[in-house]
């Protein structure tokens, strides 16, 4: 009996295949066989690669997070530095006044910066809007 490499089931194949051989329905019940379990392997790999993906992501923003608890530790000690510093000039509790008070204001100036991104106007898609209204301007044009 002659083998079929192409077929992955042994047992399954019907006289009318040992007849015709491979044809072109024989690779067309072959491939309806496995195109859903290709697509099967191709969703569960790119579920690997997602939580794989994930993972990293997890990991990434775990230590943005210390990183900035470390600088924030720094920033702190540098304006402690900074209160000791201008101490030798002044007052010790006018010292930590100044150097507070400036803090608090490119703090403050930071804040409203970065207020301004979250405005809706900075947020609209702009070139896609654009796009479109470009997009619907040639249609008019192109209709009677």
């Amino acid at each position: 009996m002659n083998k079929d490499p192409l077929h992955t089931t042994p047992g399954l194949r019907s006289p009318e295949d040992d007849a015709v051989g491979v044809g072109v329905g024989g690779l067309l019940r072959q491939l309806m066989r496995e195109v859903p379990e290709l697509f099967i392997k191709e969703l569960a790999l790119a579920k690997a690669e997602l939580q794989h993906n994930l993972a990293t992501l997890k990991a990434g923003t775990a230590a943005v997070a210390a990183g900035a608890i470390v600088m924030l530790a720094g920033f702190v000690i540098l304006l402690l530095a900074a209160v000791y510093g201008l101490a030798l000039v002044v007052e010790p509790w006018l010292a930590a006044l100044i150097v507070g008070g400036v803090t608090l204001v490119i703090g403050f100036i930071m804040l409203q910066s970065g207020k301004k991104q979250f405005q809706p106007t900075h947020l609209a898609p702009d070139r896609t809007l654009h796009a479109m209204q470009q997009d619907k301007d040639t249609l008019k044009r192109k209709m009677p």
